[in-house]
């Protein structure tokens, strides 16, 4: 088993959750009869949209970030912040279809481990290019 294993299980997870996301707009757009290519019908079915794209989004950013700190940083820290992020963004999905106004403290969570782990990555690229 190699240390890398446990970034690499984070990545899993935020695949799954990538997948959950579809799930629930696909589901939506059948349960409010919203065709495609139509983003926007009813509420429940904007509520899931926006989930997915807001998660979609943020994991554009969140892989290289983890992967850079697991090689940077170490793989230990950047999969708890990566499970921090996870966490914040399944947080952050299950308020935002329960009430939009209550998704800031999930949404906080993602950001603060997302940021953790642009400057862990950042300072070891920049340590590395210095030659320490």
């Amino acid at each position: 088993m190699s240390a890398m294993d446990w970034p690499a299980l984070v990545t899993l997870g935020v695949l799954a959750l990538g997948f959950a996301t579809a799930w629930l707009v696909g589901r939506a757009r059948v349960k409010y009869g919203i065709k495609a290519p139509a983003t926007t019908g009813h509420e429940m079915f904007e509520r899931a949209y926006r989930v997915q794209m807001n998660t979609l989004e943020n994991t554009v950013l969140f892989l290289p970030a983890l992967w850079l700190a697991a090689h940077y940083v170490g793989a230990l820290a950047a999969t708890v912040l990566g499970g921090v992020w996870l966490a914040g963004r399944v947080w952050y999905a299950i308020a935002y279809m329960a009430n939009p106004k209550k998704r800031g403290a999930g949404f906080t969570l993602a950001y603060i481990a997302w940021g953790l782990m642009m400057i862990g990555a950042a300072w070891g690229v920049l340590n590395s290019l210095a030659g320490k």
